[in-house]
């Protein structure tokens, strides 16, 4: 094992997400996930400014975090994934059968990295981690 101790903390309303961050200080978290939710996606500003308040570098589900101020994201496009889904829609507005389409499954996931979140935060991204990053922001 790696000695991680893993807690998840749940905000189900817009409303949860001060008083969540606030248990994260309280434990004392090295780090924070924050899993894709469009309530997440939704509160990015205001979830990105509670992470560099507490000082708690964390890591999204897609870069729309990122770029509101996030530290780092390795997740699905959901540009790429929206743009599928209207494919998908258009395919079925001219008359294709729903039954009859293939499973669309993504396969395009990226890594962003925010280098000015990371300076904020006291963190030095490792050479390495930002050669392989699909994107990095300034």
């Amino acid at each position: 094992m790696l000695g991680f101790q893993v807690r998840v903390l749940q905000a189900r309303r817009a409303s949860e997400t001060t008083p969540t961050f606030d248990t994260l200080a309280e434990l004392r978290a090295d780090a924070l996930v924050v899993v894709a939710d469009p309530l997440f996606t939704n509160a990015r500003t205001q979830i990105a400014e509670l992470a560099a308040k507490h000082k708690v570098p964390a890591i999204y589900a897609t870069r729309e975090l990122v770029a509101a101020g996030g530290l780092m994201s390795y997740g699905i496009d959901l540009v790429d994934s929206i743009r599928q889904a209207g494919v998908m829609a258009g395919k079925i507005i001219k008359g294709a059968k729903p039954a009859d389409l293939p499973v669309q499954q993504v396969v395009k996931v990226l890594l962003t990295i925010n280098l000015t979140t990371a300076k904020t935060l006291g963190l030095t991204i490792p050479p390495i981690l930002l050669g392989r990053a699909d994107e990095v922001i300034e």
